[in-house]
C-alpha cells in the first residue's frame, strides 16, 4: 500500500521549500516561497560554517567539547545569513516563517523525547535495569549463551528504550560476568551495539530518526513492523558469525540479588500506558504524539508525589519475590541507603528530568536549525537532485545508511525528510532501516557504540569493532535484500 497524497502533504516541512516553488503557509495564513540562493556569498559562508561545526562534532572525543555547543552557535549564525540573503532580495518575511516551522517541529520532538527520557531515568532510579542485570549475572549462563542473551535483550529493549541506555545495561552485564576476558567482552559489545541499533529501526520509539519519520506522517505506527524481519536479519547475520569465535566457557554465577525500589513495576506500567496513549493520540485523534507523551509524563509526576510522600514519612515498601532482599523492619538500617534516598532527599521527579540527555536534545535543536537554514538557501534541493534523481532512490537510500556510520544519523534523516524525494513507500521504509542500522558499521557510528567504548575501555575499541565490520556489512546488505524481497509490493 503506497502512502497517500494526504500523508505526503503532512510530511512536508518548511525545509522542503526550495527553488521548486512550493509554497508554505505561516500560522497567520500568509504563504511564503523559498528561492534558490546557493550561489550567494551568504549561502556559501553558511555551508562552510556548518561543515566546520560538524568536523568539531565528529572530533568530540579529541576536543572534549560537547557536540551541542558548536551547532548551537552555528545555527544562530546560519539564520542570520538566511535573513541577510533574503533581505538582499527585499524579502523579510520568508526567513521568519521558515524558522517558526522548524521551531515547531523541534518543540514537538523535544517534548516527546523529554517525556520518554524522564521515564527511562525514573526506571533507572527505581533500579529496574539494575535488577535485570543482577538477574542475568546470577543465572550462570555460558559465555556463548550470554552473548546471545544480551544481544536478544538489546534487540527487544531498544524499541522502547533508547539504544544508549540499552547498550549500557547490557554492557554492564557482560563486564560483571567476564571483565577479564577481553576477547569475549569485545565481541559481546559489538553484538550489543548491532542488536540495539537494529532493534530501534522497527519502532517509532527506538531511535530519534524513526521518531522523526513517524511524527512526519511518512510511515504509520503499524507500518514500522514491516521492518521487523529485515532488522532481525541485520543483527542475526553478524551475531551468528561472531558467536563462532566465542569459546564454550562456563563462568561462575555471581551472587548478586536485585532489589527494586518502591513503585518500580508501577512506573513500568505507566510507561507502557504512556506509549499506548501517544500512539492513540496520533492514530485516532490525529494529534501530535508528543501530547500523549506529555500527558503520560503528568501521570508519572502525580505518581511521583506518592513515592515522595512515602519516602518523606519513612514508609517501608513491601517487596515480594524469593530473589528480592527481605527488607523486614530495616527502616533505619544503614543498608537502606543503598536503595533509598535519605530522609532529607526523597524521590524527586525533577531529578529524573534533569538527568535527560540535554546535550543530545540541544544538539538536535542545532541540527534542525542548521539543516533547515541550508534548506532555506536551496542546498537540499541540489543534493536531492544529485543523489535521488541522479543515482535512483534505492542506491541513494543505501548510501544514506553508509553515511550515517560516519555522520550522526539525525542530520542525515532530517535532510532526507526535508528533501522529500518523490519515492515509493517501500523506499521510505528502506531509508528508515538504513539510517537506523548503518551506524553499526563503525563503533563511532552510534551513541551505543561510543558509550560502550567508554564503559569497556581497553576491550571494546574502534579497531576491535572495525575487524568485524565486514560481517556487520554482510548483515547490512542482507537486511536490505530481505526488505526489497519481503516488502516488494510497497515499491
Amino acid at each position: 500500500m503506497h502512502i497517500s497524497r494526504v500523508s505526503f502533504a503532512r510530511s512536508i516541512g518548511l525545509g522542503l521549500c526550495f527553488a521548486s516553488g512550493v509554497s508554505v503557509a505561516s500560522a497567520t495564513g500568509m504563504e511564503v516561497q523559498a528561492v534558490n540562493l546557493t550561489a550567494t556569498p551568504y549561502a556559501l559562508l553558511a555551508l562552510l560554517l556548518f561543515v566546520l561545526a560538524y568536523i568539531v562534532v565528529i572530533l568530540e572525543e579529541f576536543f572534549h567539547l560537547r557536540k551541542s555547543k558548536p551547532v548551537l552557535v552555528v545555527a544562530g549564525i546560519i539564520w542570520i545569513l538566511v535573513a541577510l540573503a533574503y533581505g538582499a532580495q527585499g524579502d523579510q518575511t520568508t526567513p521568519r516563517v521558515l524558522l517558526e516551522h522548524d521551531l515547531l517541529e523541534y518543540a514537538q520532538l523535544l517534548l516527546f523525547l523529554l517525556a520518554a527520557m524522564t521515564y527511562i531515568n525514573t526506571m533507572e532510579e527505581r533500579r529496574v535495569f539494575d535488577a535485570l542485570r543482577a538477574w542475568l549475572v546470577s543465572r550462570g549462563f555460558s559465555l556463548r549463551a550470554l552473548f546471545w542473551m544480551t544481544g536478544l535483550l538489546a534487540f527487544f529493549i531498544s524499541p522502547v528504550a533508547d539504544n544508549l541506555t540499552t547498550a549500557l545495561v547490557m554492557g554492564a552485564v557482560v563486564l560483571a560476568v567476564a571483565r577479564d576476558d577481553t576477547k569475549f567482552v569485545s565481541l559481546a559489545c559489538i553484538n550489543i551495539v548491532v542488536a540495539a541499533n537494529a532493534g530501534g529501526a522497527f519502532s517509532p520509539f527506538g531511535d530519534i530518526t524513526t521518531l522523526m519519520v513517524w511524527q512526519k506522517g511518512v510511515v504509520s505506527f503499524v507500518e514500522f513492523f514491516d521492518l521487523f524481519i529485515p532488522s532481525l536479519v541485520n543483527w542475526v547475520v553478524p551475531a551468528a558469525l561472531m558467536s563462532m569465535a566465542i569459546p564454550a566457557k562456563q563462568p561462575p554465577a555471581l551472587a548478586e540479588r536485585p532489589v527494586l525500589k518502591n513503585g518500580a513495576f508501577v512506573v513500568i506500567g505507566l510507561f507502557v500506558g504512556t506509549i499506548a496513549l501517544a500512539v492513540s493520540f496520533h492514530n485516532f485523534l490525529h494529534l501530535p504524539p508528543m501530547l500523549g507523551m506529555m500527558t503520560g509524563l503528568g501521570v508519572l509526576k502525580l505518581y511521583g508525589y506518592v513515592l515522595r510522600r512515602d519516602e518523606i514519612t519513612g514508609a517501608v515498601p513491601h517487596i515480594n519475590g524469593p530473589e528480592l532482599l527481605d527488607m523486614g523492619s530495616a527502616r533505619d538500617d544503614a543498608r537502606m541507603m543503598n536503595y533509598y534516598k535519605p530522609r532529607q532527599k526523597p524521590f524527586d521527579i525533577f531529578i529524573s528530568m534533569k538527568r535527560a540527555e540535554w546535550d543530545t536534545l540541544l544538539f538536535f535543536y542545532g541540527v534542525i536549525l542548521c539543516v533547515g537554514g541550508l534548506g532555506a538557501m536551496g542546498y537540499l534541493a541540489v543534493v536531492s537532485e544529485a543523489i535521488y534523481t541522479g543515482l535512483g532512490a534505492t542506491t541513494a537510500n543505501i548510501l544514506v545508511g553508509l553515511l550515517s556510520a560516519v555522520v550522526d544519523n539525525i542530520p542525515v534523516m532530517f535532510a532526507v525528510l526535508s528533501m522529500n524525494p518523490d519515492m515509493a513507500h517501500g523506499q521510505w521504509l528502506l531509508v528508515t532501516l538504513t539510517a537506523g542500522v548503518g551506524g553499526s558499521l563503525l563503533s563511532i557510528g552510534s551513541a551505543a557504540g561510543v558509550a560502550l567504548m567508554g564503559q569497556a575501555r581497553g576491550a571494546y575499541t574502534f579497531f576491535a569493532h572495525l575487524k568485524w565490520t565486514p560481517a556487520i556489512a554482510l548483515g547490512y546488505a542482507a537486511s536490505i535484500w530481505v526488505h526489497l524481497w519481503l516488502n516488494a509490493e510497497l515499491f
